[in-house]
């Protein structure tokens, strides 16, 4: 093989991992005529995009890109989830503890600027069940972490101003609202905000 075509086959590779289907939550303010809002939320919305191979690593598909997808916005929504159930099942969250060893959160977080783009896989519940129960609360303050919380109060109440500054100080936020996910129902919802804004 020779040079040029073992090149072009490393970067078909390269190609084949980047995935197509993601929907990146963002500050409403940042919102485009592909986003859609979910589970009530009144400050993130959901845009569609892509992953690519050059910094910063997603980019926000344009009107007219969306249109050649030739796909509702629905039916995006449903690749995005699985495309977001698939990168969940490859990767592990690092479990944060107390003193005596109980798990107080978990967290997603990496280099890629995908990892907000979690926020709507539906296995999450289903993970985090025998350690949080029925009911976890989600929040992505940056485009490069998930943290997962049990749903109690006290426990966010603790990491909000951590979670303030990420938000506040990243280039690329993603969300300010905590999201509740429900293991009976599937239900994503949002419930309230981390940040001291109403």
């Amino acid at each position: 093989m020779s040079v040029s075509a073992h090149l072009w086959a490393e970067d078909a590779t390269v190609a084949k991992k980047l995935e197509a289907f993601l929907l990146l939550p963002e500050p409403k303010a940042m919102r485009t005529k592909q986003s859609m809002t979910i589970g009530n939320a009144l400050h993130t919305v959901l845009t569609p995009a892509r992953q690519i191979a050059t910094s910063p690593g997603i980019e926000l598909y344009s009107s007219a890109e969306f249109a050649k997808l030739g796909i509702s916005i629905d039916s995006f929504l449903k690749k995005a989830r699985e495309a977001a159930d698939k990168k969940l099942s490859s990767i592990q969250p690092e479990f944060m503890k107390d003193e005596a060893g109980r798990i107080r959160y978990a967290v997603y977080r990496g280099e890629e600027p995908l990892y907000a783009c979690l926020l709507i896989a539906p296995s999450l519940s289903k993970i985090f069940e025998s350690i949080f129960g029925k009911e976890i609360w989600l929040v992505a303050p940056d485009r490069n972490s998930l943290y997962i919380f049990p749903a109690n109060a006290p426990v966010l109440d603790d990491f909000t101003a951590d979670l303030q500054e990420r938000f506040e100080t990243t280039p690329y936020s993603a969300s300010e609202e905590v999201f509740s996910l429900k293991l009976d129902t599937g239900e994503l919802k949002a419930i309230g905000n981390f940040t001291n804004r109403k």
